[in-house]
């Protein structure tokens, strides 16, 4: 009889088990290929839509330009308690004109965003004790904290004693 639970557990478990990785995926599927089929100066706003569907981002500037993201992530190996590890991340920048023509494409896989180089530099803050701004920004906090002035009140009738 125990032998049958035995066997019946380790049946369940095994059945439940998948050798397939699970793959979680965020954004355009198979963009990569979706992305060959945009000719530049031919495809317009519509095209594109009726190809990839709505941008991940727009970003209105000089031109319009429409940023698409395909991201897949798997669990990794066992020795890393099941990490999510990013096996596949590529975003497409399309640059799109004033008459809704595609004038520039750009698409980066994993390997090209290992060769962009970010700056390491700081930007200071930029209020000093001494500046407008802070002058400022501290009378509206002290009115925020005490906006009827009771807590001034208080002070000179201590003082005044």
């Amino acid at each position: 009889m125990i032998k049958i639970l035995y066997i019946i557990i380790f049946s369940l478990i095994v059945a439940n088990c998948s050798f397939k990785p699970v793959v979680k995926h965020h954004g355009v599927p198979f963009l990569e290929k979706k992305q060959s089929s945009l000719i530049i100066n031919k495809s317009n706003k519509n095209d594109i839509m009726k190809i990839l569907g709505n941008p991940s981002t727009k970003s209105k500037f000089d031109n319009d330009i429409w940023i698409y993201i395909e991201r897949k992530q798997t669990q990794s190996k066992l020795k890393n308690f099941g990490k999510m590890k990013i096996y596949e991340n590529n975003i497409l920048v399309l640059d799109i004109d004033n008459y809704g023509i595609l004038k520039k494409k750009e698409f980066y896989n994993k390997d090209d965003m290992k060769n962009i180089k970010v700056v390491e530099t700081k930007t200071d803050g930029g209020f000093q004790r001494n500046s407008f701004i802070y002058d400022f920004m501290s009378s509206m906090r002290q009115k925020i904290n005490d906006p009827l002035g009771q807590r001034a009140k208080k002070r000179k009738k201590i003082s005044q004693r």
